[in-house]
């Protein structure tokens, strides 16, 4: 397994498969995605899970973390998350923080994100925002 920092562009395909399958193409493109640290877990050459980091002020917002239904249960997205996120926390992030679908409160709260009173639908789907405070 290798994670590897890829393109926007190279995130979108495996965004719209696993996220958003009924939507176009640009459902699944960002405003900010040009200039955010993409990342991809690759096993045997094959892109099977993405993140997105957005850095700012202080804090590191994950977007568009997805891996591929027929990879899922196996490790790899947690693999990816807890590399990029350690790799890129330094001494001065305040805050790690996404946008949870709220079926996926529990696999955060593995990472130590906490479930916010701040909720929000889209799409259908109502997520919730998880924060993890390193001050």
């Amino acid at each position: 397994m290798i994670i590897a920092q890829i393109s926007a562009n190279e995130t979108w395909p495996l965004r719209q498969k696993v996220m958003w399958p009924d939507k176009p193409i640009d459902y699944v493109k960002i405003p900010g995605d040009e200039q955010a640290a993409h990342y991809g877990l690759l096993v045997k050459n094959r892109l099977v899970s993405i993140i997105s980091l957005f850095h700012k002020n202080h804090e590191i917002q994950f977007r568009k973390f997805a891996t591929l239904a027929t990879e899922q249960g196996k490790g790899y997205g947690s693999y990816l998350l807890s590399g990029v996120l350690k790799e890129n926390t330094t001494e001065d992030t305040t805050t790690i923080w996404c946008n949870a679908r709220i079926d996926k409160i529990a696999f955060y709260e593995k990472f130590g994100l906490l479930p916010t009173q701040k909720t929000f639908n889209k799409g259908g789907i109502k997520y919730v925002i998880m924060k993890k405070d390193l001050t």
